[in-house]
């Protein structure tokens, strides 16, 4: 790994922590509304796609943006299959609740409309999608009555099966995106049931990619120890493709991918931590 990057780590601190406190006492752009999504997604930090603001409540509210830190190369990834069982697809946002992901996703140039559950606690930044690419209705997946290419079910919510209605709708693509982490507060999925991320689907639908993200434990906190510690977590994205479209592929080589912001806060997190691990290795002093 090139550690060029290291020499900048000092003033990369001192912003990356005036971006956290900033965004802490909502002076960040997220927060208004007002503002165009691509001016609310600016300098997102990455601790705030791993950890919710200190102000939340979570009897009353999810998440304060997302359940987990999307990557640019995998909504250009989904975007591209879509892409490829319609001209003009339609993809349906089956887990909606601020639009944040599947408007990051409808961004790559697809059509997206997100259904939002009352059942669900709203994410604390209540609204936060791309009003020009992305359309956000009230209600769930048994409600959809509109014409579909793909169901994109992002971080399905506990012991939730939406199997039978993904069949109803026969959609040409599903993606699934999910974890098999296990509650400790209540032993239940954190995501969905065992069964609900394909295995039930029938034989119609083909499995044709799948890749993992991991979160490693203590993220931040390895590097900065005055930030919050964080579980290991491993999210996956499975993606199953109806008849007659088996036989569909995508080229990573080809996606245009310049990643977002808050990807050049991992980038110097993994390349710190490759760095430490080296100088542990060599037996060399450690200084952060």
């Amino acid at each position: 790994m090139n550690f060029e990057i290291l020499r900048n780590m000092e003033t990369f601190t001192q912003q990356m922590f005036n971006n956290i406190i900033g965004f802490q006492e909502r002076e960040h752009p997220a927060w208004d509304e007002s503002l165009s999504f691509a001016e609310r997604i600016q300098s997102i930090p990455l601790h705030y796609l791993i950890f919710s603001n200190a102000d939340r409540d979570p009897e009353t509210h999810g998440p304060t943006i997302a359940h987990y830190y999307p990557l640019q190369y995998e909504m250009a990834k989904i975007a591209a299959f879509a892409k490829q069982v319609s001209d003009s697809p339609v993809v349906l946002d089956a887990h909606a609740r601020n639009g944040f992901v599947g408007s990051l996703l409808a961004r790559e140039g697809v059509k997206v409309i997100g259904m939002r559950s009352e059942q669900e606690k709203p994410n604390q930044i209540e609204k936060f999608f791309d009003a020009d690419v992305y359309e956000l209705r009230q209600g769930t997946i048994k409600e959809v009555d509109f014409p579909l290419d793909v169901v994109f079910s992002s971080w399905m919510p506990s012991g939730e099966n939406i199997t039978n209605e993904i069949v109803r709708l026969n959609p040409k693509l599903v993606v699934y995106v999910h974890t098999d982490h296990i509650n400790e507060h209540d032993g239940q999925p954190q995501t969905g049931t065992k069964s609900s991320f394909g295995d039930e689907l029938p034989a119609n639908f083909k499995l044709i990619e799948e890749w993992a993200v991991t979160r490693s434990s203590d993220t931040l906190s390895d590097i900065w120890p005055d930030l919050s510690g964080n579980i290991e977590e491993t999210r996956s994205v499975k993606i199953f493709v109806n008849e007659p479209f088996h036989d569909i592929f995508v080229d990573d080589k080809k996606l245009d991918v310049k990643g977002y912001d808050w990807e050049e806060d991992l980038l110097m997190v993994e390349t710190a931590r490759a760095a430490k691990e080296n100088m542990k290795q060599r037996g060399f002093p450690i200084e952060f």
